[in-house]
């Protein structure tokens, strides 16, 4: 396959616990919209609550993915937008102050008040992946989402910065490279799928979405348009699945297999009369037991996460001003009735989280366990606006640019 140099191609690489995803769209500038045209996915076991802990097995279900990704496209690619999860990651709000040079406000010195707030002290071991702009406010005046152009002589800006582990993050772009791949950025996973099943509506009325994977659990929450506030749970789907293979005393593989087909996260939709068969360890004959004893063990450790998750929420202090309710993705999040118990629990709005605004193989990626690797084509859409892969910036010219803005607004 030849390499394709004059098409608007972004690339989103959903490396998670459970599978590696690679989703290829292409950005149509007359319609405004990016065109699913290659999906592939591969089971993945390089990696424990996402972080990677086999560089071999996880670089072998890159290439997997993004080979039959690239059969489907019919092209080859060669960079990706890619996500990152983990208990590792950190996040903090925080807030930068700044004279407006010229009193209006330029480009400038909007970059200058975000490297103000981003001045914070993180661990040595910590790299910062996102400052993401909240509000700004200019003299005094809050609730500024777009302040370039506008008059005045002090300007703030409040931010929320997330950060991971340095060697977390190089081992991730090691493993992607190693595939002959570029990485374009590493975006948060809970963050990319926000910007595939969120709407504008949710954001300003207040939400939280909870992406349930199989290593982690993690946590956005917007109020106002922004986000406020992220957080990673390191128990998910594949707690689960353990739980039923040791009661069951049934192989991991077998024990994943119940869980997607016949797993009820709450006992009174589970059918009593409904039987299914174990596959037992070893020689021994298979064993039979009903859905509704399934369900008994899968309900405790469903309803532990989403307590977690709810006093997450609490100590975060948003809790009351997500009326928007809970939105739940991620692939764990299909399990059968986990939605009537996160309503129970909650006592607010409780909804499945698709992706959407694509087009395309939309069918394909119609499921939450595609949240993140369709929500990493529309964060690469949204925040570089020059997909050619013939006019992109070289790193001379990006590093010149930054150098001359810089000159701009201190002299």
């Amino acid at each position: 396959m030849a390499r394709r140099r004059d098409r608007n191609i972004i690339v989103g690489l959903d490396i998670g616990t459970s599978k590696v995803a690679a989703i290829i769209g292409e950005y149509s500038v007359r319609d405004e919209e990016i065109e699913i045209i290659g999906i592939g996915v591969h089971p993945s076991k390089g990696l424990k609550r996402g972080v990677v802990v086999n560089l071999e097995s996880t670089v072998q279900a890159i290439q997997r993915a993004v080979e039959e990704a690239e059969l489907m496209a019919g092209f080859q690619v060669h960079s990706a937008y890619v996500g990152i999860a983990g208990s590792h990651i950190r996040s903090l709000n925080s807030h930068g102050i700044v004279a407006i040079k010229d009193k209006e406000v330029t480009q400038a010195d909007v970059d200058r008040v975000l490297d103000s707030a981003r001045a914070v002290a993180i661990p040595a071991d910590q790299k910062i992946l996102h400052v993401l702009p909240q509000e700004y406010i200019i003299d005094s005046q809050t609730g500024i989402k777009e302040p370039v152009g506008m008059a005045g002589i002090r300007l703030e800006a409040k931010v929320h910065i997330v950060s991971g582990a340095v060697s977390a993050a190089q081992n991730l772009v090691k493993c992607v490279r190693r595939c002959g791949l570029e990485v374009q950025d590493i975006v948060l996973e809970q963050l990319a799928s926000c910007y595939a099943v969120l709407s504008e509506d949710e954001k300003n009325l207040g939400v939280c979405l909870v992406d349930i994977g199989g290593g982690t659990t993690d946590i956005a929450v917007y109020t106002d348009g922004a986000i406020r506030h992220t957080a990673v749970i390191p128990i998910a789907g594949d707690q689960i699945t353990n739980d039923i293979a040791v009661a069951l005393r049934t192989p991991i593989q077998q024990a994943e297999r119940i869980k997607v087909e016949h797993a009820c996260a709450l006992v009174q939709l589970a059918d009593i009369d409904d039987v299914i068969e174990v596959p037992s360890i070893g020689d021994r004959p298979p064993r039979r037991i009903s859905r509704h004893n399934l369900a008994e063990i899968v309900e405790p450790r469903c309803e532990e996460l989403l307590l977690l998750i709810q006093t997450e929420l609490r100590r975060s202090g948003f809790e009351d001003l997500i009326a928007g309710g809970i939105v739940l993705t991620g692939g764990s999040a299909k399990l059968e009735g986990l939605v009537e118990l996160a309503e129970e629990i909650f006592h607010m709005p409780v909804r499945l989280g698709l992706p959407r605004r694509v087009t395309g193989l939309v069918e394909a990626v119609k499921s939450p366990a595609f949240a993140t690797g369709v929500g990493l084509l529309l964060f690469g859409h949204e925040h570089h606006t020059s997909f050619s892969l013939t006019e992109r910036e070289s790193g001379w010219t990006a590093i010149w640019r930054r150098m001359c803005s810089w000159f701009q607004g201190n002299f």
